[in-house]
């Protein structure tokens, strides 16, 4: 085979542009994005940058237009303050004084003014005043009819005999022969104290503002016969 047959089998050089064309797209993804794709994505931003701050401006216009609904409401709402202030100001303003009507004078004579009278009757005054004493008087009823309470404590007492050989059931029913206003005995027991010797103690409720512990030891101690001592072993209030 000839070269000119050779040359005309290979087909290379008449694919050359493909292989221009491949290496183009090899430098350019090494390189970067060319000048026209950075072209169309800066103006891709460039749009984008534009709708976000019109959609700014939409913002800025509906907010200035609630500020300013809001002044006209704030402004309405100050100026009906101002009539509520007023008003209680001028309805506060009472006349000191009614005119009395001027009686008629039959004699003619009209330079009299001893007919006048200048002040008026003092019938409301009177009528108010004897509703304000109704009310007190009512008040008072009912503060009257509440039940008053009663101040009550209960005092335990000790009560102590001479010896073993008293009779403790005669000291505890001289005990209970006590009675007064506000007194009122309870429950009572023998407690031992020693060498066979017991002593009474005893329950009882007293109304403080009638009975006190010193009327009651008084009281006690009067039997001699029976009665040593007389202590106060508990005192509560009720």
């Amino acid at each position: 085979m000839s070269g000119l047959q050779c040359l005309a089998s290979e087909n290379i050089w008449f694919d050359k542009h493909c292989y221009d064309e491949a290496e183009k797209r090899f430098y350019e993804g090494a390189n970067g994005p060319s000048a026209q794709q950075q072209s169309s994505s800066h103006a891709g931003g460039d749009q984008e940058l534009v709708s976000r701050m019109k959609s700014l401006e939409l913002e800025n216009q509906a907010l200035h237009k609630v500020v300013a609904e809001m002044r006209a409401a704030l402004q309405k709402l100050e100026s009906r303050v101002g009539v509520l202030e007023k008003t209680p100001a001028a309805a506060a303003v009472v006349p000191c004084a009614k005119a009395a009507p001027v009686k008629q004078v039959e004699n003619g004579d009209d330079d009299d003014d001893d007919d006048i009278d200048l002040f008026g009757s003092d019938e409301e005054d009177e009528e108010a005043a004897r509703l304000k004493q109704e009310r007190v008087d009512a008040y008072a009823a009912k503060k009257s009819k509440k039940p008053v309470l009663i101040a009550k404590s209960s005092i335990l007492l000790d009560v102590k005999p001479w010896d073993d050989e008293t009779d403790m059931g005669k000291l505890e029913e001289c005990v209970r022969s006590v009675q007064m206003d506000g007194l009122l005995w309870g429950a009572s027991k023998l407690v031992p104290v020693g060498y066979g010797i017991k002593k009474l103690q005893i329950n009882c409720v007293v109304e403080d503002d009638k009975v006190g512990t010193d009327i009651l030891e008084e009281e006690i101690t009067k039997f001699e016969d029976f009665v040593q001592s007389v202590d106060v072993a508990a005192f509560n209030k009720i």
